[in-house]
């Protein structure tokens, strides 16, 4: 029985790295991608598969699935989008330049990705395209803006995908995960400081008094932080169930969050959502 494959990006630490380790001891064939070709060469030297995708290259995206294809002899069982970082600032102070460029790292990648895969596991006759969206894809929090923008924009479509999937033999699944431990905060820090000029911002003294603490200075775990294994043992669950729910939430926040998207009105959830800020 030929071993299962799967492509994961965003692997060089956090929820992607826990993923490819996770489901390498489950007997899976892991293609564990990442941006920089240095953490490739890590992965690699753990005896790991890894092609380097950087979602915003798009000739990284067809050679690193081609990488993919002539492993396995042209057959690739799931594909994990995962990787994605954040510009952190408010929606006023950020250039569209900047705005267009995470869409391209967070959303056309992921899509691109997405339909080189497709024709591979149409012609196999099976397969599952599971995408990382977030508790932000549900409900918005202010001084998130370009992220939430990029997740509501990976659920419309996933969303999408997974109706328009329907009659053939891949399924499309939403993981929302909510807090856990990685290093998108850290990660942000280039990307806020190239294109949030927040020192001439009308708001720059609420970036002194909540952003950048919140960015430069490490407050231990968010209230209901889990580790990155409770977003692999969901992906466990939708790559290997025999029927995977369409969605998957992760964290009590994101519970939370969900539920109160359904029961509340737009002015209290406004209330709810603004306290995160």
């Amino acid at each position: 029985m030929q071993q299962r494959s799967v492509l994961i990006t965003g692997c060089s630490s956090g929820i992607g790295y826990d993923a490819a380790h996770g489901l390498k001891s489950r007997g899976w064939r892991v293609f564990a991608s990442c941006r920089q070709e240095a953490d490739c060469a890590r992965f690699r030297a753990e005896g790991f598969d890894s092609p380097r995708i950087d979602y915003t290259e798009p000739d990284s995206i067809a050679a690193g699935l081609t990488e993919v294809l002539e492993a396995t002899g042209g057959t690739l069982d799931a594909l994990f989008n995962n990787g994605a970082h954040a510009i952190p600032g408010a929606l006023e102070d950020l250039p569209v330049e900047g705005l267009r460029a995470l869409f391209e790292a967070n959303v056309f990648g992921w899509h691109d990705l997405s339909r080189k895969a497709i024709p591979v596991m149409r012609a196999q006759g099976h397969g599952r395209i599971v995408n990382h969206s977030s508790v932000l894809g549900l409900v918005v929090m202010p001084w998130r803006g370009a992220y939430n923008a990029t997740k509501h924009a990976v659920e419309g479509l996933t969303d999408t995908l997974r109706l328009e999937m329907r009659d053939t033999p891949i399924r499309v699944i939403t993981l929302n995960t909510g807090p856990v431990t990685s290093k998108i905060r850290v990660n942000s820090i280039p990307h806020f400081e190239k294109w949030v000029d927040w020192e001439n911002s009308p708001r720059a003294p609420q970036y002194r008094e909540k952003l950048l603490k919140r960015l430069y200075e490490s407050r231990g775990k968010d209230m209901f932080e889990l580790p990155p294994s409770a977003v692999t043992a969901k992906l466990v669950h939708a790559l290997e169930s025999p029927r995977p729910k369409p969605r998957y939430y992760i964290t009590t926040a994101t519970h939370l969050m969900g539920t109160a998207r359904r029961v509340l009105t737009t002015r209290a959830m406004d209330a709810l959502c603004a306290r995160g800020g």
